[in-house]
């Protein structure tokens, strides 16, 4: 009897041994729950209808949900007690007038103190663009005495000049806190060699220390669309691949980010080999409602996006009037798909506003304006046509021989928003064969030759190299959606296609939402230069071939005068 309890008990104990992960899996040297661009707003005394939107009428053009701002930020603040992260990270934007409305900063950092004060867990902050401006009624010395408990009261070091500081997270890492804000102009980046200067001497004292240096600033130091900082200058540091360089080697290998609105994590390999992340968080008060969940060890970075999926709508209706009871159930049954709603509602909104060639940044003296306008023109008018049945976009395809794919969508503006809402959320899903993207090109290229059937096909094709139709992605996208091509479909995907590549692909190999990295302790460097290497060769030889294609072309035209 008692060999059989033995034996009994070292079966148990064995088992319990496997179901237990070992400690170097289990036990994080550091949890960080990281929110960006809370925006937050007084909210109003009752809603304002802004659209005919049967729901969603309310909706802003910039899609943020501000009068339920501070009960998401308060749901994100509970969720956080729950799981217990070791500090709270916000990159910025805390507030969305946080420049002239001083009392939206106070209401924030009075939720961070009631919050710390409940669960022990620090909060670190930044300043965003949308948080202060030295010729407004919050400057850098406001906005340190507003947040001085929320990263400056644990400070090793902060910087007079700007908001900058750092302080240490747990026993093996360091925060920079970087202020990556202009001081006077909101829509400028504050990058200087003296700031970066100053994070080489943090990520130098940090290693000295014996410790692994963690960013954190506002705006993106990478690229998460296609060449960023020509389409959104204003979202990406100047100089952004020589600062990630420079980064890297500093041994900097983690950064979060905001300021962009979306759901991305992209990754940045320098000449030694060294790699760095830069974790671009969305607004946390517009879709897709996400935070980050952090996890380091020596050898691991593991991450996963969170959403806040409720809030507490007797508190809002108490406080803000006008919301209907189709509204607050739509909200009880799931805050994300409402604010999914609310972001596709807002996009069209601010489409029909501001949607312009002085908006697009296209001159009237560029080759390609006259066509660029009557597409958009065009565009405007008819993206509220029904795509299928009769007097649709599907009867119109039929007139040309093209058959649309069978979908879900309703409108073009359906299908529109299910794109950007596709951005926002990141991990993009959608690839050049998918519904979405055949159903949108081949939309747009049947209106476009409903309305221009005496236009020289030849202005097209040039205007379509013009606009980069020349480029090979462009023109492998085009083959595969379209199966005769003519000069108005390889227009319609030059047109279309940086939109595409920015709120539909997705293809860096660094998944948004949820991933493992090697930790801070792991060298991979010879390896990681070798493929940066044949990814800079790779380049040279397409840009190569691209001028030679061009310069043929140029000497062809010369030859035939």
């Amino acid at each position: 009897m008692k060999k059989a309890l033995c034996f009994l008990l070292t079966v148990c104990l064995a088992a319990a041994a496997l179901a237990v992960p070992s400690a170097a899996q289990e036990a994080a040297d550091l949890r960080l729950a990281v929110a960006s661009d809370l925006h937050y707003n007084v909210p109003g005394e009752s809603l304002i209808r802004l659209t005919d939107d049967p729901i969603f009428w309310y909706a802003n053009r910039r899609c943020a949900m501000e009068d339920e701002s501070g009960f998401i930020i308060d749901e994100f603040l509970n969720q956080c007690a729950e799981s217990r992260p070791d500090y709270v990270l916000i990159p910025g934007d805390l507030a969305d007038n946080g420049r002239t409305v001083v009392q939206e900063h106070l209401d924030v950092a009075a939720k961070f103190r009631a919050f710390e004060a409940a669960t022990g867990i620090p909060v670190f902050v930044i300043d965003g663009n949308h948080d202060l401006g030295e010729n407004c009624a919050v400057t850098r010395k406001e906005f340190k005495e507003i947040y001085a408990d929320f990263g400056y009261d644990l400070a090793l070091e902060t910087r007079e000049e700007d908001c900058s500081y750092t302080a240490n997270l747990g026993e093996k890492y360091r925060l920079i806190a970087l202020d990556s804000c202009d001081p006077s102009v909101s829509t400028e980046d504050g990058m200087s060699a003296a700031l970066v200067r100053w994070v080489k001497t943090q990520a130098d004292r940090a290693k000295a220390d014996g410790r692994y240096p963690v960013l954190m600033m506002h705006h993106n130091l990478l690229e998460h669309m296609p060449i960023q900082r020509l389409i959104n200058r204003n979202f990406i540091v100047r100089f952004h691949n020589t600062t990630a360089e420079l980064f890297a080697d500093w041994g900097i290998r983690t950064v979060f980010t905001g300021h962009e609105h979306c759901c991305d994590t992209a990754v940045f390999t320098s000449a030694l080999g060294n790699k760095i992340y830069d974790f671009a968080d969305t607004a946390l008060t517009m879709y897709p409602l996400t935070y980050r969940m952090i996890s380091y060890t020596d050898n691991e970075i593991t991450y996963e996006s969170k959403t806040v999926d409720k809030i507490d709508t007797d508190a809002l209706t108490a406080q803000v009037a006008g919301y209907t009871p189709e509204q607050i159930d739509l909200m009880n049954r799931g805050l994300n798909e409402y604010a999914k709603g609310f972001l596709k509602a807002g996009f069209r909104y601010r489409m029909v506003l501001s949607l312009s060639m002085e908006k697009m940044g296209i001159k009237e003296s560029d080759v390609y304006y006259p066509l660029v306008y009557k597409a958009v023109t065009l565009l405007t008018d008819e993206l509220d046509m029904p795509l299928y049945g009769e007097n649709s976009v599907s009867t119109i395809a039929a007139k040309y021989g093209v058959t649309l794919p069978q979908t879900d969508y309703k409108t073009p503006w359906d299908l529109a928003g299910e794109l950007l809402a596709n951005h926002y959320r990141g991990s993009e899903t959608c690839t050049p064969e998918s519904d979405e993207v055949r159903l949108l090109l081949r939309t747009v290229a049947v209106l476009l030759r409903e309305e221009n059937q005496a236009l020289s096909f030849a202005s097209l094709r040039d205007a379509a190299d013009a606009l980069g139709g020349a480029l090979p992605p462009v023109k492998a996208l085009c083959d595969v959606v379209f199966d005769d091509i003519s000069s108005v479909e390889y227009f319609t995907t030059a047109l279309l296609a940086p939109f595409l590549y920015e709120f539909a692909f997705d293809a860096d190999g660094v998944d948004d939402n949820a991933g493992t990295l090697e930790g801070y302790a792991v060298n991979n460097n010879r390896a990681n230069a070798a493929n940066r290497f044949k990814a800079v060769m790779n380049k040279l030889v397409l840009y190569f071939t691209m001028s030679f294609r061009l310069l043929a072309k140029a000497a062809g035209k010369l030859i035939g005068r």
